[in-house]
Protein backbone atom coordinates (compact mmCIF):
# COMPACT_ATOMS: atom_id res chain seq x y z
CA UNK A 1 0.00 0.00 0.00
CA UNK A 2 1.41 3.59 -0.94
CA UNK A 3 -0.07 7.00 -0.51
CA UNK A 4 -1.55 8.75 -3.18
CA UNK A 5 -2.11 12.51 -3.60
CA UNK A 6 -6.18 13.81 -3.18
CA UNK A 7 -5.48 14.79 -7.18
CA UNK A 8 -4.87 11.39 -8.00
CA UNK A 9 -7.61 10.86 -6.41
CA UNK A 10 -9.64 12.64 -8.04
CA UNK A 11 -8.10 12.16 -11.63
CA UNK A 12 -9.07 8.20 -11.28
CA UNK A 13 -12.06 7.79 -9.46
CA UNK A 14 -13.72 11.20 -8.69
CA UNK A 15 -16.43 10.01 -11.07
CA UNK A 16 -17.53 7.32 -8.89
CA UNK A 17 -18.85 9.63 -6.62
CA UNK A 18 -21.95 10.04 -8.78
CA UNK A 19 -23.01 6.42 -6.90
CA UNK A 20 -22.16 5.10 -4.12
CA UNK A 21 -18.76 7.64 -3.16
CA UNK A 22 -21.56 10.62 -2.97
CA UNK A 23 -23.11 10.30 0.29
CA UNK A 24 -19.42 10.20 1.97
CA UNK A 25 -18.45 13.23 0.32
CA UNK A 26 -21.06 15.14 2.61
CA UNK A 27 -21.17 12.91 5.30
CA UNK A 28 -17.35 12.90 6.10
CA UNK A 29 -14.26 14.69 5.84
CA UNK A 30 -11.70 12.93 3.21
CA UNK A 31 -8.15 13.01 4.92
CA UNK A 32 -5.70 10.68 2.90
CA UNK A 33 -6.00 8.88 -0.19
CA UNK A 34 -4.24 5.04 -0.96
CA UNK A 35 -3.47 2.53 -3.98
CA UNK A 36 -2.21 -0.88 -4.34
CA UNK A 37 1.16 -0.81 -5.82
CA UNK A 38 -0.56 -1.30 -9.73
CA UNK A 39 -3.85 1.06 -8.82
CA UNK A 40 -6.00 -1.91 -9.71
CA UNK A 41 -7.28 -0.91 -5.72
CA UNK A 42 -7.51 2.64 -4.20
CA UNK A 43 -9.23 3.92 -0.89
CA UNK A 44 -9.89 6.83 1.04
CA UNK A 45 -9.73 7.40 4.83
CA UNK A 46 -11.96 9.50 6.01
CA UNK A 47 -13.49 11.00 9.61
CA UNK A 48 -17.23 11.08 9.60
CA UNK A 49 -19.38 13.49 11.90
CA UNK A 50 -18.78 11.23 15.15
CA UNK A 51 -15.13 11.85 15.19
CA UNK A 52 -14.49 8.38 13.67
CA UNK A 53 -12.38 7.32 11.70
CA UNK A 54 -13.04 4.63 8.55
CA UNK A 55 -11.78 3.84 5.24
CA UNK A 56 -13.96 3.15 1.64
CA UNK A 57 -11.76 0.94 -0.89
CA UNK A 58 -12.56 0.67 -4.58
CA UNK A 59 -11.69 -1.63 -7.68
CA UNK A 60 -12.08 -1.58 -11.09
CA UNK A 61 -14.87 -3.63 -12.45
CA UNK A 62 -15.15 -5.19 -15.86
CA UNK A 63 -15.81 -2.00 -17.41
CA UNK A 64 -12.74 -0.55 -15.95
CA UNK A 65 -14.64 2.02 -13.64
CA UNK A 66 -13.54 2.48 -10.13
CA UNK A 67 -16.54 0.75 -7.99
CA UNK A 68 -17.59 0.91 -4.07
CA UNK A 69 -15.82 -2.69 -3.17
CA UNK A 70 -15.72 -2.25 0.85
CA UNK A 71 -15.11 -0.17 3.98
CA UNK A 72 -13.01 -0.78 6.82
CA UNK A 73 -14.61 -0.79 10.27
CA UNK A 74 -14.96 2.41 12.61
CA UNK A 75 -11.76 3.16 14.31
CA UNK A 76 -10.99 5.97 17.57
CA UNK A 77 -7.97 6.69 15.67
CA UNK A 78 -6.98 7.07 12.48
CA UNK A 79 -3.73 4.55 12.73
CA UNK A 80 -6.02 1.87 13.99
CA UNK A 81 -8.67 2.64 10.47
CA UNK A 82 -4.92 2.53 8.23
CA UNK A 83 -3.86 -0.64 9.49
CA UNK A 84 -6.65 -2.62 8.48
CA UNK A 85 -6.69 -0.85 5.23
CA UNK A 86 -3.74 -2.45 4.56
CA UNK A 87 -4.52 -5.92 4.95
CA UNK A 88 -7.78 -4.90 3.48
CA UNK A 89 -6.35 -3.93 0.34
CA UNK A 90 -3.85 -6.87 -0.08
CA UNK A 91 -6.83 -9.24 0.20
CA UNK A 92 -8.80 -7.38 -2.77
CA UNK A 93 -5.69 -6.73 -5.06
CA UNK A 94 -4.72 -10.89 -4.35
CA UNK A 95 -8.75 -11.80 -5.52
CA UNK A 96 -8.94 -9.59 -7.76
CA UNK A 97 -11.24 -11.57 -10.06
CA UNK A 98 -13.42 -11.89 -7.18
CA UNK A 99 -13.57 -8.40 -5.70
CA UNK A 100 -14.07 -6.21 -9.21
CA UNK A 101 -16.96 -8.35 -9.96
CA UNK A 102 -20.20 -5.70 -9.58
CA UNK A 103 -22.55 -8.12 -11.53
CA UNK A 104 -23.95 -4.83 -13.87
CA UNK A 105 -20.82 -4.97 -16.16
CA UNK A 106 -21.09 -4.78 -19.94
CA UNK A 107 -17.51 -6.06 -20.21
CA UNK A 108 -17.17 -3.56 -23.14
CA UNK A 109 -15.46 -0.67 -21.22
CA UNK A 110 -15.70 2.59 -23.11
CA UNK A 111 -12.81 3.26 -25.56
CA UNK A 112 -12.03 6.68 -26.98
CA UNK A 113 -9.19 6.34 -28.89
CA UNK A 114 -9.45 3.21 -31.38
CA UNK A 115 -10.45 5.09 -34.33
CA UNK A 116 -13.85 4.87 -36.19
CA UNK A 117 -13.13 5.87 -39.40
CA UNK A 118 -10.70 6.41 -42.04
CA UNK A 119 -7.53 8.90 -40.61
CA UNK A 120 -8.43 11.59 -43.10
CA UNK A 121 -11.52 12.23 -41.36
CA UNK A 122 -10.09 12.45 -37.70
CA UNK A 123 -9.86 15.91 -36.46
CA UNK A 124 -6.30 17.33 -36.51
CA UNK A 125 -6.89 18.10 -32.84
CA UNK A 126 -8.00 14.35 -31.53
CA UNK A 127 -4.81 12.90 -33.78
CA UNK A 128 -2.57 15.17 -31.61
CA UNK A 129 -4.62 13.82 -28.50
CA UNK A 130 -3.81 10.18 -29.39
CA UNK A 131 -0.76 10.48 -31.10
CA UNK A 132 1.61 13.04 -29.54
CA UNK A 133 3.75 12.54 -26.27
CA UNK A 134 2.77 16.54 -25.16
CA UNK A 135 -0.68 15.30 -24.83
CA UNK A 136 -0.32 11.78 -23.00
CA UNK A 137 -1.62 13.75 -19.58
CA UNK A 138 -4.71 14.65 -21.07
CA UNK A 139 -5.02 11.52 -23.14
CA UNK A 140 -4.45 9.26 -20.11
CA UNK A 141 -7.33 11.33 -17.80
CA UNK A 142 -9.49 11.75 -20.60
CA UNK A 143 -9.23 7.54 -20.58
CA UNK A 144 -9.84 7.48 -16.73
CA UNK A 145 -12.96 10.23 -16.49
CA UNK A 146 -14.66 9.03 -19.70
CA UNK A 147 -15.30 5.45 -17.98
CA UNK A 148 -18.65 6.87 -16.30
CA UNK A 149 -19.37 9.36 -19.27
CA UNK A 150 -22.93 8.56 -20.32
CA UNK A 151 -22.92 8.64 -24.31
CA UNK A 152 -26.96 8.47 -24.48
CA UNK A 153 -27.15 9.65 -28.16
CA UNK A 154 -24.57 6.98 -29.04
CA UNK A 155 -22.44 9.23 -31.07
CA UNK A 156 -20.02 10.69 -28.69
CA UNK A 157 -17.06 8.38 -29.71
CA UNK A 158 -16.96 9.04 -33.58
CA UNK A 159 -18.38 12.48 -33.09
CA UNK A 160 -15.12 13.45 -30.11
CA UNK A 161 -13.02 12.14 -33.42
CA UNK A 162 -14.04 13.86 -36.28
CA UNK A 163 -15.55 16.70 -36.85
CA UNK A 164 -17.63 17.32 -33.33
CA UNK A 165 -14.06 17.43 -31.14
CA UNK A 166 -13.96 20.62 -29.86
CA UNK A 167 -18.18 20.19 -28.67
CA UNK A 168 -16.95 16.83 -27.05
CA UNK A 169 -14.17 18.16 -25.50
CA UNK A 170 -16.47 20.73 -24.01
CA UNK A 171 -19.31 18.51 -22.68
CA UNK A 172 -16.58 16.47 -21.13
CA UNK A 173 -14.87 19.84 -19.43
CA UNK A 174 -18.52 20.49 -18.15
CA UNK A 175 -19.35 16.54 -17.02
CA UNK A 176 -15.36 17.29 -14.67
CA UNK A 177 -16.48 20.54 -13.47
CA UNK A 178 -19.98 19.85 -12.09
CA UNK A 179 -18.62 16.01 -10.32
CA UNK A 180 -15.58 18.15 -8.59
CA UNK A 181 -18.45 20.51 -7.37
CA UNK A 182 -20.16 17.71 -6.08
CA UNK A 183 -22.87 16.99 -8.13
CA UNK A 184 -24.64 14.04 -9.60
CA UNK A 185 -24.59 14.64 -13.04
CA UNK A 186 -27.78 12.81 -15.12
CA UNK A 187 -28.14 12.58 -19.18
CA UNK A 188 -31.79 12.81 -19.89
CA UNK A 189 -32.73 12.14 -23.37
CA UNK A 190 -33.51 13.96 -25.22
CA UNK A 191 -32.64 16.75 -23.23
CA UNK A 192 -31.08 18.94 -21.63
CA UNK A 193 -27.83 17.82 -22.11
CA UNK A 194 -27.15 17.24 -18.13
CA UNK A 195 -29.29 17.57 -14.68
CA UNK A 196 -27.28 18.21 -11.80
CA UNK A 197 -28.11 17.33 -8.09
CA UNK A 198 -26.18 18.01 -5.67
CA UNK A 199 -25.77 19.58 -1.70
CA UNK A 200 -26.09 22.94 -3.12
CA UNK A 201 -29.53 21.94 -5.00
CA UNK A 202 -30.50 20.88 -8.40
CA UNK A 203 -30.26 22.55 -11.87
CA UNK A 204 -29.71 21.83 -15.61
CA UNK A 205 -27.35 22.77 -18.01
CA UNK A 206 -27.58 22.46 -21.60
CA UNK A 207 -24.12 22.60 -23.61
CA UNK A 208 -23.42 24.82 -27.07
CA UNK A 209 -20.63 25.85 -28.91
CA UNK A 210 -19.78 29.04 -31.08
CA UNK A 211 -18.29 27.39 -34.22
CA UNK A 212 -16.56 28.64 -37.57
CA UNK A 213 -19.05 30.24 -40.62
CA UNK A 214 -19.81 28.23 -43.13
CA UNK A 215 -19.28 29.06 -46.44
CA UNK A 216 -21.35 28.15 -49.98
CA UNK A 217 -18.49 25.48 -50.47
CA UNK A 218 -19.14 23.87 -47.41
CA UNK A 219 -15.69 24.56 -45.98
CA UNK A 220 -14.81 27.38 -42.82
CA UNK A 221 -14.70 30.74 -43.79
CA UNK A 222 -11.49 32.81 -42.49
CA UNK A 223 -12.58 35.25 -39.49
CA UNK A 224 -12.48 39.14 -40.69
CA UNK A 225 -9.53 39.69 -38.50
CA UNK A 226 -7.64 38.13 -40.81
CA UNK A 227 -9.10 40.20 -44.30
CA UNK A 228 -7.09 43.01 -45.53
CA UNK A 229 -10.03 45.34 -45.09
CA UNK A 230 -10.12 44.43 -41.39
CA UNK A 231 -12.53 47.02 -39.33
CA UNK A 232 -11.39 46.40 -35.69
CA UNK A 233 -14.29 48.61 -34.33
CA UNK A 234 -16.90 46.81 -36.34
CA UNK A 235 -15.19 43.57 -35.33
CA UNK A 236 -15.49 44.30 -31.43
CA UNK A 237 -18.80 45.83 -31.75
CA UNK A 238 -20.43 43.38 -34.09
CA UNK A 239 -18.83 40.07 -35.38
CA UNK A 240 -18.00 39.15 -32.07
CA UNK A 241 -21.02 39.74 -30.21
CA UNK A 242 -23.02 37.76 -32.92
CA UNK A 243 -21.49 35.28 -33.16
CA UNK A 244 -22.73 34.44 -29.93
CA UNK A 245 -25.97 35.14 -30.54
CA UNK A 246 -26.55 32.36 -33.23
CA UNK A 247 -26.16 29.29 -30.77
CA UNK A 248 -27.85 31.24 -27.94
CA UNK A 249 -31.25 32.47 -29.72
CA UNK A 250 -31.01 28.66 -31.00
CA UNK A 251 -31.24 27.20 -27.93
CA UNK A 252 -34.43 29.54 -26.91
CA UNK A 253 -36.83 28.41 -29.79
CA UNK A 254 -35.96 24.80 -27.91
CA UNK A 255 -37.71 25.72 -25.00
CA UNK A 256 -36.43 23.12 -22.72
CA UNK A 257 -37.80 24.85 -19.96
CA UNK A 258 -41.32 23.14 -20.76
CA UNK A 259 -40.26 19.55 -20.42
CA UNK A 260 -40.69 18.07 -16.91
CA UNK A 261 -37.11 17.78 -16.07
CA UNK A 262 -36.49 21.05 -16.35
CA UNK A 263 -40.14 23.08 -15.47
CA UNK A 264 -39.07 23.63 -11.73
CA UNK A 265 -35.48 24.16 -11.66
CA UNK A 266 -32.93 26.82 -13.12
CA UNK A 267 -31.70 26.11 -16.71
CA UNK A 268 -28.42 27.38 -17.60
CA UNK A 269 -26.91 27.40 -21.09
CA UNK A 270 -22.94 26.35 -20.95
CA UNK A 271 -21.04 28.46 -24.17
CA UNK A 272 -17.46 28.08 -25.60
CA UNK A 273 -16.12 29.84 -28.19
CA UNK A 274 -14.32 27.89 -30.96
CA UNK A 275 -15.08 29.85 -34.14
CA UNK A 276 -11.13 30.48 -34.82
CA UNK A 277 -7.44 29.29 -33.31
CA UNK A 278 -7.82 30.78 -29.30
CA UNK A 279 -11.11 32.88 -29.68
CA UNK A 280 -12.01 31.49 -26.71
CA UNK A 281 -9.04 33.77 -24.95
CA UNK A 282 -10.41 37.22 -26.38
CA UNK A 283 -13.87 36.86 -26.74
CA UNK A 284 -15.59 36.56 -23.13
CA UNK A 285 -16.13 40.56 -23.01
CA UNK A 286 -18.47 40.21 -26.68
CA UNK A 287 -20.24 37.93 -24.81
CA UNK A 288 -20.96 40.18 -21.75
CA UNK A 289 -21.34 42.73 -24.27
CA UNK A 290 -24.07 40.52 -26.31
CA UNK A 291 -25.97 39.18 -23.03
CA UNK A 292 -26.94 42.70 -21.43
CA UNK A 293 -26.68 45.06 -24.04
CA UNK A 294 -23.70 46.70 -22.26
CA UNK A 295 -20.61 47.20 -23.57
CA UNK A 296 -17.38 48.03 -21.46
CA UNK A 297 -14.40 50.53 -22.71
CA UNK A 298 -11.70 51.70 -20.93
CA UNK A 299 -10.54 55.20 -21.08
CA UNK A 300 -7.90 57.17 -20.31
CA UNK A 301 -7.74 60.75 -19.17
CA UNK A 302 -6.23 63.82 -18.68
CA UNK A 303 -4.04 63.07 -16.05
CA UNK A 304 -3.60 59.61 -17.17
CA UNK A 305 -5.93 57.83 -14.89
CA UNK A 306 -7.94 55.35 -16.26
CA UNK A 307 -11.50 54.40 -15.61
CA UNK A 308 -14.07 51.69 -16.97
CA UNK A 309 -16.88 53.23 -18.87
CA UNK A 310 -20.43 51.34 -19.36
CA UNK A 311 -22.24 52.00 -22.72
CA UNK A 312 -25.92 50.62 -23.53
CA UNK A 313 -25.44 48.59 -26.98
CA UNK A 314 -29.57 48.53 -28.49
CA UNK A 315 -28.72 46.25 -31.82
CA UNK A 316 -25.48 44.83 -33.44
CA UNK A 317 -25.29 44.93 -37.27
CA UNK A 318 -24.97 41.85 -39.26
CA UNK A 319 -24.76 43.75 -42.74
CA UNK A 320 -27.29 46.13 -43.09
CA UNK A 321 -29.27 44.37 -40.53
CA UNK A 322 -30.17 45.35 -36.78
CA UNK A 323 -29.86 41.94 -34.49
CA UNK A 324 -31.27 43.22 -30.90
CA UNK A 325 -28.38 43.09 -28.57
CA UNK A 326 -29.11 42.01 -24.92
CA UNK A 327 -29.87 38.49 -24.88
CA UNK A 328 -31.15 38.19 -21.53
CA UNK A 329 -33.94 40.30 -22.49
CA UNK A 330 -35.32 38.78 -25.55
CA UNK A 331 -39.11 37.13 -25.37
CA UNK A 332 -38.70 33.55 -23.43
CA UNK A 333 -34.87 34.42 -22.56
CA UNK A 334 -36.06 34.82 -18.44
CA UNK A 335 -36.53 31.46 -18.52
CA UNK A 336 -32.74 30.77 -18.66
CA UNK A 337 -31.65 31.30 -15.54
CA UNK A 338 -27.89 32.02 -16.47
CA UNK A 339 -24.63 31.49 -18.72
CA UNK A 340 -21.66 30.12 -18.27
CA UNK A 341 -18.36 30.84 -19.91
CA UNK A 342 -14.71 29.46 -19.78
CA UNK A 343 -11.94 30.51 -21.83
CA UNK A 344 -9.81 28.00 -19.97
CA UNK A 345 -11.54 25.23 -20.65
CA UNK A 346 -9.77 23.68 -23.48
CA UNK A 347 -7.95 20.60 -24.39
CA UNK A 348 -4.81 22.37 -22.49
CA UNK A 349 -7.01 22.33 -19.10
CA UNK A 350 -6.82 18.29 -19.57
CA UNK A 351 -3.55 18.37 -20.19
CA UNK A 352 -2.53 20.44 -16.96
CA UNK A 353 -5.27 19.11 -14.45
CA UNK A 354 -3.66 15.36 -16.04
CA UNK A 355 -0.35 16.71 -14.91
CA UNK A 356 -1.53 17.60 -11.01
CA UNK A 357 -3.29 13.88 -11.34
CA UNK A 358 0.36 12.39 -12.43
CA UNK A 359 -0.36 11.44 -15.78
CA UNK A 360 2.27 13.22 -16.92
CA UNK A 361 5.12 11.70 -18.33
CA UNK A 362 8.93 12.97 -16.95
CA UNK A 363 10.06 14.02 -21.01
CA UNK A 364 6.56 16.61 -21.04
CA UNK A 365 6.72 20.00 -19.13
CA UNK A 366 3.95 22.63 -19.84
CA UNK A 367 4.24 26.13 -18.97
CA UNK A 368 0.99 28.20 -18.76
CA UNK A 369 0.81 31.70 -19.18
CA UNK A 370 -2.08 34.40 -19.01
CA UNK A 371 -4.08 37.20 -17.43
CA UNK A 372 -5.80 36.70 -14.21
CA UNK A 373 -8.19 39.02 -12.26
CA UNK A 374 -5.61 42.03 -10.13
CA UNK A 375 -7.51 41.70 -6.53
CA UNK A 376 -6.63 45.65 -6.40
CA UNK A 377 -10.62 46.97 -6.30
CA UNK A 378 -8.82 49.87 -7.89
CA UNK A 379 -7.63 48.42 -11.00
CA UNK A 380 -8.38 48.66 -14.95
CA UNK A 381 -6.25 46.34 -16.37
CA UNK A 382 -5.47 42.40 -15.36
CA UNK A 383 -2.56 40.91 -13.94
CA UNK A 384 -0.15 38.67 -16.37
CA UNK A 385 0.92 35.67 -14.82
CA UNK A 386 2.93 32.36 -15.61
CA UNK A 387 3.92 28.92 -14.15
CA UNK A 388 5.22 25.43 -14.56
CA UNK A 389 2.64 22.69 -13.94
CA UNK A 390 3.96 20.91 -11.45
CA UNK A 391 3.74 19.36 -8.31
CA UNK A 392 3.33 23.26 -6.44
CA UNK A 393 0.98 24.33 -9.12
CA UNK A 394 -2.76 24.02 -8.24
CA UNK A 395 -5.64 24.29 -10.83
CA UNK A 396 -9.24 23.29 -10.69
CA UNK A 397 -12.14 22.23 -13.02
CA UNK A 398 -13.84 25.48 -12.19
CA UNK A 399 -10.90 28.31 -12.60
CA UNK A 400 -11.91 30.52 -15.12
CA UNK A 401 -15.59 29.68 -15.26
CA UNK A 402 -17.31 32.97 -15.69
CA UNK A 403 -21.62 33.14 -14.69
CA UNK A 404 -23.59 35.79 -15.85
CA UNK A 405 -26.89 35.88 -14.39
CA UNK A 406 -30.04 36.46 -16.11
CA UNK A 407 -31.40 39.23 -14.25
CA UNK A 408 -35.15 38.41 -15.61
CA UNK A 409 -34.96 35.10 -14.43
CA UNK A 410 -37.90 33.35 -13.57
CA UNK A 411 -35.87 30.88 -11.49
CA UNK A 412 -32.59 32.52 -10.46
CA UNK A 413 -29.49 30.65 -10.01
CA UNK A 414 -28.24 30.48 -6.53
CA UNK A 415 -24.67 32.33 -6.91
CA UNK A 416 -23.43 29.39 -4.10
CA UNK A 417 -24.28 26.81 -6.88
CA UNK A 418 -20.80 26.67 -8.61
CA UNK A 419 -18.32 27.39 -6.02
CA UNK A 420 -15.19 29.49 -6.74
CA UNK A 421 -16.29 30.80 -10.13
CA UNK A 422 -16.45 34.52 -10.78
CA UNK A 423 -20.09 35.70 -10.95
CA UNK A 424 -21.71 38.78 -13.11
CA UNK A 425 -24.97 40.77 -11.87
CA UNK A 426 -26.72 43.26 -13.95
CA UNK A 427 -27.42 46.39 -11.36
CA UNK A 428 -30.48 48.87 -11.37
CA UNK A 429 -28.01 51.53 -12.21
CA UNK A 430 -27.24 49.43 -15.61
CA UNK A 431 -23.82 48.65 -14.65
CA UNK A 432 -22.42 45.34 -13.87
CA UNK A 433 -21.45 43.82 -10.67
CA UNK A 434 -18.35 41.12 -11.14
CA UNK A 435 -17.68 39.02 -8.07
CA UNK A 436 -14.42 36.99 -8.38
CA UNK A 437 -11.95 35.04 -6.63
CA UNK A 438 -8.66 36.22 -5.86
CA UNK A 439 -6.47 35.31 -9.02
CA UNK A 440 -9.04 34.16 -11.58
CA UNK A 441 -7.77 33.45 -15.10
CA UNK A 442 -9.05 35.58 -17.96
CA UNK A 443 -7.63 33.85 -20.61
CA UNK A 444 -3.85 31.83 -20.89
CA UNK A 445 -1.87 29.90 -22.88
CA UNK A 446 0.15 26.46 -22.64
CA UNK A 447 3.01 25.50 -24.13
CA UNK A 448 3.77 21.52 -24.55
CA UNK A 449 8.06 20.96 -24.08
CA UNK A 450 8.96 17.59 -25.24
CA UNK A 451 11.99 16.45 -25.98
CA UNK A 452 13.30 19.91 -26.30
CA UNK A 453 10.49 20.68 -28.95
CA UNK A 454 7.97 23.15 -28.55
CA UNK A 455 4.29 23.91 -29.45
CA UNK A 456 1.38 26.18 -28.29
CA UNK A 457 -1.93 24.82 -27.72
Amino acid sequence: MRAITRARFEGLAAYTRRAAMAVMAVMADELAWFSSQDESVIAALIRDTDGEYSAHLLMRDLDEKYRWIGATGYHAAPEGAVIELRSRIARAAADADEFRVQGDETKRPVDFFTPLTDRERLHPNFVRLREELGFVAARRLITSMMRWYDDVDGNFVEQFQTSGFDQRVWELYLFAALTEAGYDVERPKPAPDSLATGPRGRFALEAVTVNPSIGPDGKATPSPRLEPDHDPESYRRDYLPLKYAGPLTAKLKKKYWERPEVSDVPLTVAIQDFHDTMSMTYTGSALSTYLYGIQHDTRTGADGTREVVATKVEFHMKGKTPIPSGFFFLPDAENVSAVIFNASATLSKFNRLGVIAGFGSDDVTLVVKGLMIDPDEDATAPLPFAAVVGPHYEERWLDGAIVFHNPRALRPLDPATLPGTAQHFLQADGTILTLAPAGQVIGSVTSVLAFGGSEED
